[in-house]
């Protein structure tokens, strides 16, 4: 339960993380983490406090091998997996949520079995998270993020820039007074 509430010393960290290795991924995967306490609305909390943790349960949560074999534990896997990916979308932009994402987007044990609505739902999040914030330094900080995280899913091809390119064109022209925005702004200018 501490896990939820406060970052774990460095060994503790390190001893979850041996424990998560021996875990199986698929239904066996997440019946384990669930049994452990992690379920949807405890995600985010987890996240905040223990990014490398929360990855990597999100990893056995979502890592599809076992799902491929029958058709209603796929269904009931899937209903499952889009929980704890709702909870993630759904939570306050940060920089340990966007860590959790990224790795996500970027695990080959993964990273094809992402729901691509889950990437531009994120995006959506952030950028309308940063577009509310009232205090100016937070929100620079959050907007400088924010378009690395983006620069980065969009040169590595983790993101159909297509499907943002209005909502993320106009968020950079709002906040082109921020160097990282302007670089963005020009990174999708070359991919028109």
């Amino acid at each position: 339960a501490h896990v939820f509430e406060a970052p774990l010393s460095p060994d503790s960290q390190r001893s979850v993380l041996e424990v998560l290795e021996t875990i199986p991924v698929g239904n066996e995967g997440i019946a384990v983490v669930q049994s452990a306490g992690l379920v949807p609305h405890k995600l985010p909390n987890l996240v905040e406090h223990n990014p490398a943790i929360a990855t990597e349960c999100l990893l056995k949560i979502l890592s599809n091998s076992s799902f491929e074999n029958n058709e209603h534990s796929n269904n009931n896997s899937t209903k499952q997996q889009n929980e704890y990916l709702s909870s993630l979308v759904s939570m306050d932009m940060s920089l340990h949520s966007m860590e959790v994402v990224n790795r996500l987007a970027t695990s080959t044990s993964v990273a094809d079995s992402l729901p691509p609505e889950f990437i531009r739902l994120y995006i959506s999040n952030c950028i309308s998270s940063c577009e509310m914030i009232q205090d100016r330094h937070k929100q620079n900080r959050l907007v400088r993020l924010l378009c690395i995280f983006l620069q980065s899913l969009i040169r590595n091809k983790f993101v159909n820039v297509q499907e943002l390119f209005v909502e993320v064109q106009q968020f950079c022209i709002e906040f082109s007074r921020i160097r990282e925005a302007a670089a963005l702004f020009k990174l999708l200018k070359t991919m028109e």
